[in-house]
């Protein structure tokens, strides 16, 4: 080899990646540099040879290469692989005589040795060269390429780990985890076993192979245990009642051998185990402890003994074991279930520690091989139990079956009632030895209690494995079980006493010492995990497996030890197994031949600490043949090398080449007892890994360049110091004092707690700081670069830990908490508290006990400056420009800021604390809270009270959260008898101008009290305004304690906000007493949104202003009598309902209208009760001091009644009209709420009465009583109205004689009803009160203007809060009026038009005040003539009041456009009167009215808006009240439309020459015939029938006009000329088309016209038309058909 040593490369690469080789450990030994043209970046040694993977991604291999095509006994110089050029190579594996490699996409090369297999190719027992292997998973519909992320190669293996971190295996022998019946397997398969799993690391020895295997976390879903054998399919579990208890067997026995496991793997047993028996008189075993995990199955096998044996004494309650049957031998590890989180599975290890008891080892040794079933305890020292074969009573048996019984009571309740996704794995663990044995049950039940641990498992082996593995305080682990225990009920009531004293010590230390909620979330994706477990697999001859037998295992099998153990990295050798803890140890186990293990304890089956002094922190181990390298922190920064194992000779290689196998020559030199320092290593550099092979030894070191690499090695080797301190810390003093039985009678509850959740953050932060150390480690080992740090990415992490956990203690440092803590700490640790002084790092002498305690809670926040050192050192390292640097020194910047901070924090709570020991009177308690810091206080009377009495004395103290004023009176003896707290969120300080007073005064303002301090000093005055100010602010920020502010007051603005968001409950007398108001705050009054809630109940949410409610808001009142909730909506003002709103009453009316003063007052409707209930009523009209008071409908719909009239006082009181459904009509007086005084009464048939009223529909009186035929009676009435009337009076009978005249007597109606412009007041003069006005037409018109504007804004915002109120068309009908017309000015058409457009557009949306008087105006219009309404008399008052609507608006549209003429005012026309001159009968004349819209009217503005709203119900009245007539018209009509067209034309007397001839069907003329029909003046007929779907009279007139026009054009047609309609020609035409467009209620469309047409339109051409259309109808009802 070449030998020279090279300070550095050419290329600027030789500072990085050098490559140092040696072999053995004697002080001659010096390392030979092999030169390569790139820094190395991963070494892998076989036996004979060894890889080397380059920058860049190329692979070297050198040594013995006897696989290639010219076989290579001695490749010295590093040789190029070649046939991976083109391929980026990221890892390269060597087994002993094979190679891999793994390129950057994640495929696999193999070459090298393949005689079984191990290179994954079939057929060939030598690959020369690198050759591709594909992984290809068959689980998926089409197979894919796996992708992989590292291999390991073994002797005659290989191992590769997928990107999904499943684990492939391929070669031969028991270690590929395969359940293979043949060797070799040349195609890579997945280890099934391990499925599901997160793997994290794989190493493969030479017959072995281990896995690092990320815990289950509590969110794994795992499938359920399997219940069925997956051979034979018998139920593994059979239940048998017994009268008071089940027995659960697991006694199924498979012919196959093949035990199902939870995860429904199969473990292989080469032969099938018999069942063995336990004797019956055993005694109860020795207690055993083992802190089972959250949800996994509590494992219960049977210790065995051979049946034939019978009973044999056991001596000193031990074991004595025969091993009678070869048959029992079983290589699998019998029934070892992989399942959740670790699953205990029933090993030898328990076996093993009873056996270790036995005087013979040997003989030991020798029985563990014969798979003896075994015991694991679960829970808290409750045995577990054994076999009844024979029933004698022992303790163990009435336990079991106690306890079986209690299970079988319970299984299916308490699985539902605890909820825990494994809990029947509690009572059916799925491995169960193959015996006859019932599941004996412990007490408690494993479960994470309060304490969901992130990912933490908690599964420690029983305790003579702790013993035996010396590792750590037995009882602290026991505890650690009794933590995540909770005792289900009843499961302990049957188990004996005795039992129940060991299991039941004091509940008290159950104490989460794990992570409690984990770290930030996000830290568990960012942080390597530190929960992992190790599982091995293959032969075990040498004990390689850790499992405590030297068996060989088929399957992954966990070792338990190293559960809990946080291995953050596994390491094989040829026959030896290493495991690496995140604190820094070493475990190792398997051969010990050469002493590679790093210790001589026996026996080495299980995992052992290698024994290194103190001080000495492992971070990377490597394994050869019979030799171990470990790459460790010494005192220096760089990194030193411990060897242990075998030494190795000069010349010694040559000897042993011929003989491979040659293992059993062990004294080929000497070998270590323990790991012995290499002398050279400081000479190497930084070491950054190690490799160890065959029997080299290779070590890849960096030279420091720029310090970089050394600062690296430093911020790395400072964590892992650290880590181990806090480790130390938290074993050795944290958890005793919190396991002290005295604990919580010391302490006390609330300081109990503070210690406990200070535990709790402290666990958190050691927990993260051994995840980063464990993240700058690999760091160290592959990249050793500045942009894997954590701390600089996620930098936020550690400062939030630090923070809370600077919280933590300070909170228990201010309830004296370390006070307290004084005594036990003193009774725990003696009066030489040495360990305590040593970890708090104290150096004074005798020191007190608290302030060791103070001390040793805040070393860790020391580290804060640890970080900024390094990071800065880091940053030196690069250009000040680079980005780099900025990073490192933003970072640095940010740590040495929390340092700051967390000094402040730690001030802070000692002066808050020594404050509290001062403090006089009983105040502290109630004062004293633990996020609560002193600020300052005035006991050097700085600060004093205004106007205070003479001898009151008052103190003030400000806290960051409040300002607590202390009274008292001078002489007394406890000074301070009241004090008071102002919570610092809504107090308000402003200073007091001095204005030559010479009082330096602040006001302070609180919601309910303001007062004047006076300062003694201008000084004093700006010290307490600033304290205060910043208090507030801090308080308002949430900033309180545990992120106070990093700037200390620099730059900080002065003043906190006078508008905040706060919360406050109201103390003082009065409306708003022990109220809770949480919202926006103005200088002390609730200002803005907010919720206020009394404690009876009432809620108020909303606006509020000036403290009180003021604006939309909802309000809650509970009604105690009825179990229900009033509920209002709407409008408040000052505090009271104001305005719109809805109220919802809890009987269940509702009141939806104007409120003033908290009172209905205004328009508003009452509904009561449900339709089907005892009164549903509703009423609508006007409210007057919460009474009905003025004009209102009542529709009684029990009664079918309906009311329109005046009120008083909720009585009926004026003149009014009743209608019913039985068509009563009555119209008159109303007193006391009865019918009283003078009044008319009609009924259906027209009888009618016109007199006195003394009740309800109850004549007393004079009167005068008409038959509908017109005879009468007139006298004196008395009798209820339909039940027999006692008369006094004369008959007549008018037409007896007068045949000749019409009916004398016709009453006229309407004359003692309401007048229409009475009607509704309420609700016009609320219309007005939204524009401002007090009363009609009376006030600003641009004050209006604003008050609309103002109106629409707020509806919008308040439409934006939700805008699922409106429609999307409505809110751009909202836009569009956002533009007001203009409005003074002479008015043109066109601003005619642009106003008639505003308003249809405003009488469009409710938001409007015009739209809300349309939609109150349509609402009350629908209420009075709908339903019992629909009474045909009433038709008058209905078309009255439309009349009257319309004068109404109208006033309010030309007080809002004052230069709108008046009704029927004119508006000038733009161009010349031309129009005006034409002749009525031009046909030429446009399709408009006449004179279009220059006339102005309310009808003609308004009821196109008006109208189409309430033209359903005034149509039925039309319809109604013209029934007869349109009855005897359409009857008519039917007949005649029965004539052809001809036929029709000619009855009814059409000219001759008006006749069609042909007319135009499909496109082509046709003939008309005789019998031709409904095809003459077809078009004018269509138009015509178009008057039913039009609204308004100038619509109608309109369709009546289109229909002319179209006649005159078909005539025209005929004539061929021009032509002016006579009359008596138009008239009959005309007629045809009326009939022959068949209206049905033809009657009422004229009536209506005729009602509201619009008065300017009468005489002029629309006029004409219409009385023809008028005549028509008059003229069809009155047609004799001869």
């Amino acid at each position: 080899m070449e030998t020279q040593r090279k300070s550095s490369g050419d290329d600027g690469g030789g500072e990085r990646g050098l490559l140092h080789l040696w072999q053995g450990y004697s002080c001659s030994v010096t390392p030979e540099r092999l030169l390569l043209p790139r820094p190395v970046l991963q070494v892998a040694l076989g036996t004979h040879h060894g890889l080397l993977l380059v920058e860049g991604g190329q692979v070297y291999s050198f040594g013995e290469l006897p696989w290639k095509q010219s076989p290579i006994l001695e490749q010295v110089k590093p040789l190029l692989e070649n046939a991976l050029s083109g391929q980026r190579v990221v890892a390269v594996a060597a087994g002993s005589f094979h190679c891999g490699a793994v390129t950057e996409d994640g495929g696999v090369h193999m070459w090298g040795d393949n005689g079984a297999g191990q290179c994954g190719l079939s057929g060939l027992s030598i690959v020369p060269n690198p050759t591709p292997v594909a992984l290809l998973d068959s689980d998926s519909s089409a197979p894919q390429t796996v992708p992989v992320l590292e291999l390991s190669c073994g002797g005659q293996h290989t191992l590769a780990l997928s990107v999904q971190r499943e684990v492939w295996a391929w070669g031969s022998g028991y270690q590929l985890g395969l359940s293979a019946a043949v060797f070799p397997v040349w195609k890579p398969q997945k280890v099934e076993h391990l499925a599901g799993r997160y793997v994290l690391q794989v190493a493969c020895g030479s017959s072995h192979s281990l896995a690092l295997v990320r815990c289950l976390g509590p969110n794994d879903v795992q499938r359920p245990p399997a219940d069925k054998c997956g051979h034979c399919h018998q139920l593994l579990y059979t239940m048998t009642d017994k009268e008071d208890h089940v027995i659960i067997s697991d006694s199924h026995y498979c012919p196959l051998g093949v035990e199902l496991t939870e995860d429904e793997a199969k473990l292989e047993a080469p032969a099938p185990t018999q069942g063995l028996k336990t004797s019956p008189s055993e005694p109860v075993l020795p207690s055993y402890t083992s802190s089972a995990v959250p949800a996994t199955p509590t494992q219960v096998t049977a210790l065995s003994k051979d049946s034939e044996k019978g009973d044999t004494a056991i001596p000193n309650g031990v074991l004595h074991v025969s091993e009678s049957e070869p048959t029992a031998q079983t290589k699998g590890g019998n029934g070892a279930p992989a399942g959740a989180k670790s699953s205990p599975y029933p090993d030898e290890q328990a076996v093993k520690d009873y056996l270790q008891k036995l005087s013979d080892h040997t003989q030991a040794e020798q029985m563990a091989k014969g798979g003896l079933h075994t015991l694991l305890s679960s829970a808290d020292s409750v045995p577990l139990s054994t076999s009844p074969s024979s029933s004698s009573g022992s303790t163990l048996n009435n336990l079991v079956a106690s306890c079986a019984s209690a299970v079988g009571e319970r299984v299916a309740s308490t699985y539902e009632a605890l909820s825990l996704k494994k809990m029947m794995n509690f009572y059916l663990p799925s491995g169960l030895s193959k015996s006859g044995v019932p599941v004996g049950l412990t007490g408690t039940v494993p479960t994470a209690v309060g304490d969901n641990t992130t990912e933490r498992v908690r599964q420690e082996d029983s305790v003579q494995a702790k013993k035996s593995s010396s590792t750590g305080d037995i009882r602290e682990e026991e505890a650690e079980g009794l933590r995540r225990r909770l005792s289900l009920p009843g499961l302990l009531s049957q188990v004996s006493p005795r039992l129940l004293r060991k299991a039941g010590r004091p509940r008290m230390r159950a104490v989460a010492l794990t992570p409690l909620g984990g770290v930030a979330h996000e830290a568990q994706e960012v942080l390597p995990t530190l929960q992992t477990e190790v599982w091995s697999w293959g032969h075990g001859e040498h004990g390689q497996l850790g499992h405590r037998d030297n068996m060989a295992r088929l399957q992954p099998l966990c070792i338990k030890s190293l559960t809990n153990k946080e291995v953050v990295r596994v390491a094989a050798g040829a026959h030896h197994s290493l495991a690496v803890t995140a604190q820094s140890q070493v475990y190792s186990w398997g051969s010990n031949s050469s002493g590679q293990l790093g210790h001589m304890e026996t026996p080495s089956t299980v995992p052992r600490l290698a024994k290194l002094s103190d001080g000495i922190r492992v971070w990377d181990v490597s394994a050869g043949d019979r030799h171990t390298l470990l790459l460790a922190d010494g005192d220096c920064i760089q990194p030193i090398i411990y060897y242990s194992g075998q030494q190795v000779k000069e010349g010694a290689e040559e000897k042993k080449q011929d003989e491979k196998e040659g293992e059993e020559e062990e004294q080929v030199g000497g070998y270590t007892q323990q790991p012995v320092l290499l002398p050279f290593c400081m000479n190497l550099g930084y070491v950054s890994a190690v490799f160890a092979g065959g029997r080299r030894c290779i070590a890849l070191s960096d030279q420091n360049v720029m310090g970089f690499i050394a600062s690296l090695h430093e911020l790395a080797a400072a964590e892992r110091k650290f880590y181990c301190k806090l480790c130390n810390m938290k074993m050795q003093i944290i958890r005793p004092l919190l396991e002290l039985e005295s604990l919580s009678s010391a302490l006390g509850q609330v300081v109990l707690g503070l210690l406990q959740s200070l535990a709790g953050r402290f666990s958190l932060l050691c927990h993260l700081t051994g995840q980063h150390a464990a993240s700058l480690t690999s760091n160290l080992r592959r990249g050793r670069d500045v942009n894997g740090l954590l701390i600089l990415d996620h930098a936020d992490i550690f400062l939030d830990s630090y923070n809370e956990y600077c919280s933590a203690v300070g909170h228990f440092q201010v309830m004296g908490g370390f006070h307290v803590l004084t005594k036990p700490s003193l009774d725990f640790f003696g009066k030489s508290p040495e360990l305590l002084q040593r970890l708090a790092e104290c150096t004074e002498e005798n020191p007190a006990m608290a302030d060791l305690l103070v001390a040793f809670f805040y070393l860790p926040t020391r580290h804060i400056h640890e970080y900024g050192r390094l990071l800065l050192k880091l940053a030196t390292c690069f250009e000040v420009s680079s980005s780099d640097y900025q990073r490192l020194q933003d970072s640095c910047s940010k740590f040495e800021a929390l340092a700051l901070q967390l000094k402040k924090k730690r001030k802070d709570a000692e002066y808050t604390f020594h404050f509290w020991k001062s403090f006089p009177g009983k105040m502290t308690d109630s004062l004293r809270k633990p996020q609560r810091r002193l600020i300052c206080e005035s006991s050097n009377k700085a600060l004093t009270l205004q106007n205070a009495g003479r001898f009151s004395v008052n103190w003030f103290i400000l806290f960051n959260d409040a300002l607590v004023h202390a009274q008292g009176v001078a002489p007394c003896k406890n000074l301070f008898s009241t004090h008071h707290v102002f919570p610092l969120a809504t107090l308000w300080v402003e200073p007091i101008p001095e204005d030559n007073t010479g009082l330096y005064g602040l006001k302070v303002i609180t919601p309910e009290e303001t007062f004047t301090l006076l300062a003694s000093s201008a000084m004093e005055k700006a010290k307490w305004l600033r304290s205060i100010n910043q208090a507030v602010d801090q308080a308002l920020n949430g900033v309180g304690q545990d992120t106070a502010s990093i700037s200390s007051g620099v730059g900080q603005k002065l003043e906190p906000p006078t508008s905040r968001t706060a919360s406050y409950t109201f103390y003082k007398d009065g409306r708003l007493k022990e109220a809770t108001y949480e919202g926006r705050w103005l200088n002390g009054k609730p200002n803005g949104r907010g919720v206020l809630k009394w404690p009876d109940g009432r809620i108020y949410t909303g606006l509020f202003k000036n403290g009180l409610e003021d604006g939309f808001g909802e309000f809650l009142s509970p009604n105690k009598t009825l179990n229900k909730n009033d509920h209002y909506q709407g409008y408040w003002k000052e505090g009271k309902m104001n305005g719109l709103g809805t109220y919802r009453y809890a009987s269940g009316e509702v009141y939806d209208g104007s409120f003033q003063d908290g009172m209905r007052h205004g328009h508003g409707m009452l509904r009561t009760g449900k339709l089907n209930t005892s009164s549903p009523s509703v009423f609508i009209g006007q409210w007057l001091h919460d009474k009905k008071t003025g004009y209102g409908v009542f529709d009684d719909i029990t009664k079918g009644e309906k009311y329109m009239g005046m009120w008083q006082e909720h009585q009926r009181q004026g003149t009014a009209v009743v209608v019913t459904q039985f068509g009563l009509y009555y119209e008159g007086a109303f007193k006391d709420n009865k019918m009283m005084g003078t009044g008319v009464l009609l009924s259906e048939d027209d009888t009618t009465y016109e007199g006195e009223f003394s009740d309800d529909w109850t004549l007393n009186g004079k009167g005068v009583l008409t038959m509908a035929n017109g005879d009468y009676l007139e006298g004196s009435f008395n009798g209820e109205w339909g039940s027999g009337l006692k008369v006094t009076g004369s008959y007549f009978k008018p037409h007896l004689f007068e045949t000749d005249k019409d009916k004398t007597r016709t009453v006229k109606l309407g004359r003692l009803c309401v007048c229409a412009e009475d009607k509704w007041q309420a609700v016009f003069e609320e219309c007005w009160t939204q524009l401002g006005c007090e009363a009609p037409g009376q006030g600003e018109n641009w004050k209006a203007w604003e008050n609309i504007a103002v109106a629409l804004t707020t509806s919008r915002r308040h439409i934006q809060d939700s805008p699922e109120v409106l429609s999307r068309s409505h809110s751009r009908t909202l836009e569009s009026l956002e533009v007001i017309p203009q409005h003074v000015g002479p008015i043109t058409l066109d601003r005619y038009h642009t106003i008639r457009l505003y308003l249809i557009k405003a009488c469009d949306t409710p938001l409007h005040p015009l739209g809300r008087l349309v939609e109150t105006l349509v609402a009350v219009y629908r209420m009075t003539y709908v339903g019992v309404g629909a009474n045909r008399r009433l038709l008058p008052q209905a078309v009255n009041e439309i009349k009257s609507y319309l004068n109404r608006i109208f006033q309010i549209v030309r007080f809002l456009f004052p230069d709108l003429p008046e009704e029927g005012g004119l508006i000038p026309e733009p161009s010349t009167n031309l129009q005006d001159k034409r002749e009525p009968g031009s046909t030429d004349a446009p399709l408009e009215s006449p004179k279009p819209g220059r006339v102005v009217s309310s009808s003609a503005l308004l009821l196109p808006v008006l109208l189409p709203r309430l033209y359903p119900p005034l149509f039925t009245l039309y319809a109604l009240d013209k029934e007869k007539e349109d009855d005897v018209y359409w009857e008519c009509v039917l007949r005649l439309n029965k004539q052809p067209d001809l036929a029709l034309l000619a009855f009814l007397g059409v000219q001759q020459k008006f006749w069609p001839v042909s007319v135009p069907a499909e496109g082509e003329k046709q003939q008309v015939l005789s019998s031709t029909k409904d095809t003459c003046f077809a078009s004018a007929v269509e138009t015509l029938q178009q008057i039913s779907t039009t609204f308004t009279p100038s619509d109608k007139l309109q369709v009546i006009q289109l229909t002319f026009e179209e006649i005159t054009q078909v005539v025209q047609a005929l004539l061929k000329q021009d032509f002016l309609w006579s009359m008596d020609d138009l008239f009959p035409v005309f007629l045809y088309v009326v009939l022959r467009a068949r209206i049905r209620n033809l009657g009422s469309e004229v009536s209506l016209i005729e009602d509201l047409m619009d008065p300017c339109v009468q005489h002029g051409e629309h006029g004409i038309m219409f009385t023809t259309l008028k005549a028509c109808y008059y003229q069809i009802q009155h047609e004799k058909i001869t």
